[in-house]
């Protein structure tokens, strides 16, 4: 009894799963991020190339 008595009044291990969600949350917005700049830059390159072909 005394054990799940201290396993609810210790902290630390709620502490560290926010803190990987935080870093979760994090990572995908990064990911998002990158996956629309990857887009635009492709078509960028893409211009780029035939542009570079007709001349």
């Amino acid at each position: 009894m005394k054990f799940f008595r201290k396993l609810r009044t210790d902290r630390k291990g709620a502490t560290a799963i926010e803190y990987g969600l935080i870093a979760a949350l994090i990572a995908v917005a990064a990911i998002a991020a990158m996956q629309g700049l990857g887009t635009q830059l492709s078509t960028t390159f893409g211009n780029v190339t035939s542009a570079m072909k007709t001349q």
